[in-house]
């Protein structure tokens, strides 16, 4: 910890981290891990921002990408400390904005048309955004994830901060969003370069 963060701590000023988080998953049955993430993208939106949804939602996302551990292959992780909360705000913004730009990232929320096809494509690649910030320091967190036991206790700290109700913003994105789109090995090179082979 810095001079300026122990002194920031010492006048009693709240400290705020925001972090980003990548997780790519690869294997022809990491699919059903998208259904998971459509129904919780789903709740989050029709929450409308509130934080007990939102802690719920990425709970069980969290969980999800757990489970599928084996078919981990790259992840990263950014982040930064932030001593005023509307700076950790604009950073939030910014992040959110980035991962909701990256490629074929955007989710269908309509309804299923009921002429959809009943055979789609499934993808074998999926990309997990997970950006956060909470109050505080969370160790697990702040270090770097691109490693299978940090990455493994970063996403139980996840869990465990909602039940703290130290989370003042949560966003998730996934690429692909939609059923039936595809991520290949090339587009994920060119659109997530900051991945880290596991």
């Amino acid at each position: 910890m810095s001079i300026g963060d122990r002194f920031n701590q010492f006048v009693g000023k709240t400290r705020y981290v925001v972090s980003r988080i990548f997780i790519h998953l690869q294997g022809k049955e990491v699919a059903p891990l998208l259904g998971i993430l459509n129904q919780n993208a789903r709740m989050a939106v029709d929450a409308d921002g509130d934080m007990a949804v939102m802690g719920e939602s990425l709970v069980n996302i969290c969980e999800g990408i757990l489970q599928y551990r084996t078919y981990w292959q790259s992840a990263s992780n950014e982040g930064d400390v932030f001593w005023n909360e509307g700076d950790a705000g604009d950073f939030v913004t910014e992040l959110f904005t980035d991962s909701a730009q990256r490629y074929l990232s955007q989710p269908d929320l309509e309804d299923v048309e009921e002429n959809t096809p009943l055979s789609l494509p499934v993808t074998d690649n999926i990309i997990v955004m997970i950006t956060v910030a909470f109050e505080g320091e969370v160790q697990e967190i702040e270090t770097d994830l691109a490693d299978m036991s940090a990455l493994t206790d970063g996403l139980k700290a996840l869990i465990s901060l909602n039940y703290k109700d130290k989370y003042r913003a949560i966003a998730l994105h996934f690429s692909p969003a939609r059923l039936g789109e595809q991520l290949t090995s090339d587009q994920i090179l060119i659109n997530f370069p900051e991945l880290i082979p596991l």
